[in-house]
């Protein structure tokens, strides 16, 4: 008799091997007469192991036995899990040959301290029972309640029991000895189960567990007839009958049918406070199995509510299955409970497999660790509060995180605007209701369709009837069909198409429009296209989610190899409340969902990810903006940059007093380059002409017509989207139209970092001075003096700024409930919230408001508080925000403090400029770094090593982009720059040991280096992303609160149109209102907890 044994590798950073031999009654520790897999050491190992067998301390190990058909002992997820388990220095697993469980008797099984054992078809269950009261082992899934599992009738009588919620249901037994449970009545439309009504839909399961065709029958109003479900064959899981009787024959379970969005949950727990979720569509919808390229089955992520979160651990502790898998439905706002399976893994998830060894293992050495005098101490527990020491050296538990981020890099944004009198165009802006508001977004398939068809329509009278009345221009009408025919067909995420009502027609521009002005009202028709987020923006996005896990702490165990795991542990076991949100912008949304799919180790598309976790609908402005709608400020301000930056001479000390009264180090700087702006702005004019006459050429060189650029533009599109901006930049009059200027820098940008490979010439000058152009016209369109700045701020983002004072005060709020009644739910602690994490994903516009409002909005005396000084000089050297800007916040709790006391509650504010430029030079901004300790800004002016990049550190930079690392020591413990931070290790507890690198300069990848699961197009063309830098680390959170408490006041006094808008977003009345989100952020407690008082 023999059986597999998994044990330790020949060094703590070795591959596990799988040994066979060993008898029951031999040592599992011995090696005599075994053979070797291909894991097997070479000669010259065997004696280095023979004395490590002999270090006393590794002569006793728990032995963890596994007891299953060999169908599910070998499956892929149980070989990844045991692999992970054998890095557990003090235990060795052993794997019950089927045969043996089979054919022997039990006392003849191997011995073992720890049995998972678990039944599938063919297992003998009576035998493992027998088993478990002759060795006693510790078991991680009790086996007695295996027999319930399999008898659904059972599992629903327990669910109830524990108060779990069900569909209601009826059972229905045919047995000869009790016929007054077999009461059935079948009516055309519905069923009568002893007395219980069940209308169609409904669903008849058999009550054995075993059997999987599963029958739902639906009403003659819906055609009839039955779908039916079956374990999946091949890509199929159901099929659509037109039989519509119920089953005769055999005992079944009736339950209402409940209303889905077409997706089940399967819920995966190990132990009761770790679970992992995951949606598949349903198999009800169409029976088709989606599948990926791989032709594995396409699964979702899931974020669970505290309620499901409670659900789980009830199930877990209910069933005694430390191991346990159960369906979920969520319909009319609640979450069902319809199925138990037992013993179940998560399949193809690295993160998982990673977790559920960790928790495994933790829990097997807690148990049996001190009986059998095993030296093991217990690490950092995944469950254990997220204590991290702050800058001042004490201890502090992180509450929240609240980022603001811009999106990733993307196409260049392309726009065309016309004045359109037709009454078609009338008539669709009426038909969509356009008149209410005075402005109509066109983003539907649909709709851009009969945009389509009126410009064809237009264009066809114009060949036909030359002197007809059309006051469309054919140039702009046949741009208007170019670009609406592109890809081949319609998404509302990379072309829209506004409608503005003006009702005495469009003023004249002086710069542009020759015809006389026309009487009478008009439609300004704006076609905005491009904008994509590209696939570098992706990475880009991905890759800071990744390095974001680094700044919650946790996961230093020793098991834990790979940067930022403490987040994962924290969000898998419910301590994490997560929310996304995006504006309504594609190239956001996909930032937010490649961000997600970084942050939470994610694996698949993008798609299924933004559906299931990224908030965008609905919002009220509180990420969005009508960029083409300007507050009367804006207005002004852009008339007043446009005539000075017309002036033909060299800036006067009057200019510079004009354009930069704040004295910016980044604007001055851009004026010194310009000299004169009308010079500059000939120069640009003249590159860009060399441009187009460059890229005319290689169109005419046959060599280049199949030339493929980056993202599949071509060069034709690329001609285009360049003459467009040739012809826009110098009007018919010879003045230069400043507001394109931001569009040239974003083309040549584009180009320089992405078509670098065509080697036209001036492309390095013209993105010089083009940048020094935008440096100017960029910040200053959102404000030129303070009292401009918070006037256009405020109208961008007082939404965003009520959000974020309502997101710290929740968390305040919910943590004074949690410390009242920290325990309920049967005296178990609350899977409430430990962490809260609220990600806002945004434009430009945003970005640039909310840093004006931290700025400008009177937070603190720049005079009175030196580190605040220093941050406002390093943000007057930051000359642009760039993609991926992020503004955190972080709110810190010290619980030695008193609950009252203003510094229980600490605040910390951190800034990065985004992704470095592709010809950034060595004059970038230095900052502090990130966190760093207060003593130390008095000691230093600057730290040259703040922004630097970090690709040097190849080694570690490897371990943000490969998959989930094994290694036996955590590459986080040890003092030096690490792949995502700099972690000190606890014998470093001095003062100035407090700074740590956060985010690495994510740096262009060499082609080696590539990810292979990505597979992005231009992965290497990633540009690196600037560290985190501090802006302020001792706040007060009264401090802050007083601060946004006035600046929502400030913003509802000064405009308006703002206090409008928010009087619609906050009223109590209206169901976008903010209290809606704080009902949607306080539904998922359970019902019988005390909930915060309301905050709005």
């Amino acid at each position: 008799m023999s059986h597999f044994e998994c044990r330790p590798g020949t060094g703590r950073g070795g591959l596990p091997r799988f040994l066979v031999g060993c008898d029951d009654d031999e040592s599992p520790g011995s090696e005599d007469g075994g053979m070797r897999s291909d894991s097997e050491p070479r000669d010259g190992e065997e004696e280095e192991e023979e004395e490590e067998e002999e270090d006393p301390s590794s002569e006793r190990q728990v032995v963890v036995g596994i007891c299953s058909m060999m169908k599910k002992s070998k499956s892929k997820p149980m070989t990844q899990i045991l692999e992970r388990l054998c890095k557990f220095e003090y235990i060795t697993v052993v794997i019950f040959p089927e045969e043996v469980i089979l054919s022997e008797p039990v006392d003849k099984w191997p011995l073992c301290d720890c049995l998972i054992s678990f039944h599938s078809k063919g297992f003998p269950l009576d035998k493992a029972v027998s088993y478990v009261q002759l060795r006693s082992p510790l078991l991680i899934n009790d086996l007695n309640m295996q027999y319930f599992i399999q008898d659904r009738r059972e599992v629903y009588r327990i669910l109830q029991e524990e108060g779990i919620d069900l569909p209601r249901y009826a059972v229905l037994n045919r047995d000869p000895d009790r016929p007054e449970e077999c009461n059935l009545v079948e009516c055309e439309d519905h069923v009568e189960v002893n007395g219980e009504v069940f209308h169609k839909p409904f669903v008849e399961k058999p009550v054995c567990a075993e059997d999987h065709n599963v029958y739902i029958y639906y009403p003659t109003s819906a055609g009839g007839g039955s779908q039916r479900l079956f374990r999946k064959i091949g890509s199929r899981s159901s099929v659509y009958s037109p039989e519509s009787s119920v089953r005769k024959t055999g005992s079944y379970i009736y339950e209402e049918f409940m209303p889905t969005d077409g997706t089940d949950v399967k819920v995966y727990t190990v132990g009761p406070d770790y679970a992992h979720a995951e949606a598949r569509k349903s198999p009800a919808l169409d029976g088709k199995v989606e599948r990926d390229s791989e032709g594995k089955e396409i699964r979702y992520p899931v974020m669970l509510t505290a309620m499901e979160k409670l659900v789980a651990r009830k199930v877990c502790l209910a069933f005694k299955q430390t191991v346990c898998g159960f369906d979920l439905l969520r319909a009319n706002g609640h979450s069902f409970v319809c199925d138990v399976n037992g013993f179940s893994f998560v399949k193809n998830s690295m993160k998982y497999y990673d977790d559920c060894a960790k928790v495994l293992g933790n829990m097997v050495m807690r148990e049996l660790a001190p009986q059998l005098h095993i030296p093991w101490s217990i690490p950092m527990e995944a469950e254990d509060i997220p204590i991290v020491p702050t800058t001042s050296g004490s201890m502090m538990e992180l509450r929240c995180v609240i980022a603001v981020v811009r999106h990733g890099d993307r196409t260049p944004k392309q726009k065309m605007k016309m004045e359109v009198r037709n009454a078609m165009f009338f008539d669709l802006f009426e038909k969509y209701g356009g008149y209410k508001s005075g402005k109509l977004k066109l983003k539907k398939p649909k709709q851009l369709q009969e945009v389509l068809d009126i410009a064809r329509q237009l264009l066809l009278e114009l060949v036909q009837h030359n002197d007809c009345e059309i006051e469309e221009k054919k140039s702009k009408l046949e741009q208007l069909k170019t670009v609406l025919e592109m890809y081949g067909h319609f998404s509302g995420i990379n072309r829209k198409v506004q409608l503005t009502y003006l009702p005495n027609g469009q003023p004249k521009a002086s710069s542009e429009e020759e015809d006389s002005q026309r009487e009478g009202p008009s439609l300004l028709l704006v076609l905005k296209w491009g904008g994509e987020l590209t696939p570098a923006g992706r990475v880009q996005a991905e890759e800071l989610g990744r390095a974001f896990r680094c700044m919650y702490p946790g996961g230093q165990g020793d098991y834990a190899g790979f940067p930022g795991c403490g987040l994962l542990r924290l969000h898998s076991t419910y301590r994490h409340d997560l929310k996304i949100y995006a504006s309504d912008e594609g190239r956001v949304q996909m930032t937010a969902a490649a961000f997600a799919k970084g942050l939470l180790a994610l694996e698949g598309e993008l798609t299924p990810i933004l559906v299931q976790m990224v908030k965008s609908a609905n919002m009220n402005g509180l990420l969005d903006s009508d960029s083409d709608s300007l507050t009367d400020c804006q207005q002004r301000v852009k008339t007043r940059l446009h005539e000075i930056m017309q002036k033909d001479r060299i800036f006067s000390e009057e200019d510079y007093q004009k354009l930069a009264p704040s004295c910016s180090l980044s604007l001055v700087n851009s004026m010194k380059i310009i000299s004169n702006p009308v010079s500059t702005c000939d120069k640009v004019y003249t590159l860009i002409q060399s441009l187009t006459r460059q890229i005319r050429k290689r169109l005419e060189d046959p060599k280049s017509a199949d030339l493929q650029l980056y993202h599949s533009e071509t060069l034709e599109l690329m001609l285009q989207r360049w003459s467009k901006l040739e012809r826009d930049f110098r009007t018919k009059s010879g003045r230069y139209d400043i507001s394109k200027i931001p569009d040239i820098y974003d083309c040549i940008k584009y180009d320089t970092q992405h078509n670098a490979s065509l080697g036209l010439e001036d492309t390095l000058e013209l993105l010089r001075l083009s940048r020094a152009l935008a440096d100017i016209i960029i910040p200053q369109e959102y404000g030129i003096n303070r009292e401009e700045k918070l006037d256009i701020a405020y109208a961008y983002c007082l939404p965003l700024v009520k959000k974020i004072q309502l997101d710290l005060q929740r968390t305040h709020e919910d943590e004074a409930v949690n410390k009242l009644h920290p325990l309920y739910s049967r005296g178990v602690m609350s899977p409430g919230r430990h962490v809260r994490t609220r990600l806002y994903f945004t434009s430009e516009s945003h970005v640039h408001s909310l840093l004006s409002i931290f700025r400008y909005g009177g937070l603190l005396n720049e005079e009175k508080d030196e580190q605040w000084k220093q941050a406002m000089d390093y943000l007057n050297a930051v000359s642009e925000l760039n993609y991926m800007t992020q503004i955190v916040i972080m709110l810190y709790e010290d619980n030695n403090k008193d609950p009252s006391s203003e510094e229980r509650f600490h605040v910390e504010l951190h800034f990065s400029p985004g992704v470095k430029g592709c010809e950034e030079g060595d004059n970038v901004p230095m900052g502090f770094g990130f966190r760093p300790a207060s003593s130390e800004n008095k000691e230093k002016q600057t730290d040259p090593g703040s922004l630097e990049d970090l690709s040097q550190d190849e080694p570690d930079r490897a371990v943000l982009i490969e998959p989930i690392s094994m290694q036996k020591r955590s590459p986080l413990i040890r003092n030096r720059k690490a792949g995502s931070m700099e972690v000190l290790s606890e014998s470093s507890s001095s003062s100035r040991a407090s700074a740590y690198r956060l985010f690495p300069s994510c740096s262009r990848q060499s082609p080696e280096m590539k990810p292979s699961g990505l597979g992005f197009e231009g992965c290497s063309m990633v540009p690196s992303i600037y560290p985190l830098e501090t802006l302020h680390n001792s706040l007060s959170l009264k401090q802050v609160d007083e601060f946004l408490t006035a600046v929502c006041e400030s913003g509802g006094d000064t405009n308006s149109k703002t206090l409008k808008s928010l009087s619609a977003l906050f009223d109590s009345k209206s169901q976008q209102s903010l209290d809606s989100y704080a009902q949607e952020e306080s539904a998922s407690t359970p019902s019988h907890a005390p909930r915060p008082r309301p905050l709005v």
